[in-house]
C-alpha cells in the first residue's frame, strides 16, 4: 500500500511559479511510475506529466510542455512538479498518482492505482 500526499499549491499571479510536492509512504515507492494530473471545475481530469521510477524518463501533456518540469528524489520518497510561466488556465486541483506497471504502460488514467487527495492551484490574471 502506498499513500500519497500533495503539497505546495496556492494562489499565484499569472507568469509566476510554484513547486508542488508529492510525498509517499512505503519502501517500494522508488519502483513506481508517478504521474501528475489536474482537474478544473466542470472539466475532465487532464494528464499533466509522468516520470519513470528512476527519473530518467519524463513525458508531458501538450498544455504544459516547456513550462512544467517533473522530477523525483527517491531517497526522500518525493516527486516534484515545478510549474513556471503559470497561466489562469492552469487553475485546477493537482493530484499525483502512482502506477505499478512499466513506464510505457502508464499512459491511461486507469493504470494508476494509488492517488493522493490533491492540492489546489489558482492562477490569477
Amino acid at each position: 500500500q502506498v499513500q500519497l500526499v500533495e503539497s505546495g499549491g496556492g494562489l499565484v499571479q499569472a507568469g509566476g511559479s510554484l513547486r508542488l510536492s508529492c510525498a509517499a509512504s512505503g519502501r517500494t515507492f522508488g519502483s513506481y511510475v508517478v504521474g501528475w494530473f489536474r482537474q478544473a471545475p466542470g472539466k475532465e481530469r487532464e494528464f499533466v506529466a509522468r516520470i519513470s521510477s528512476g527519473g530518467g524518463n519524463t513525458y508531458y501533456g501538450d498544455a504544459v510542455k516547456g513550462r512544467f518540469t517533473i522530477s523525483r528524489d527517491n531517497a526522500k520518497n518525493t516527486v516534484y512538479l515545478h510549474m513556471n510561466s503559470l497561466k489562469p488556465e492552469d487553475t485546477a486541483a493537482y493530484t499525483c498518482a502512482a502506477c505499478v506497471a512499466g513506464y510505457s504502460d502508464c499512459k491511461a488514467v486507469s493504470s494508476y492505482v494509488y492517488w493522493g487527495q490533491g492540492t489546489q492551484v489558482t492562477v490569477s490574471s
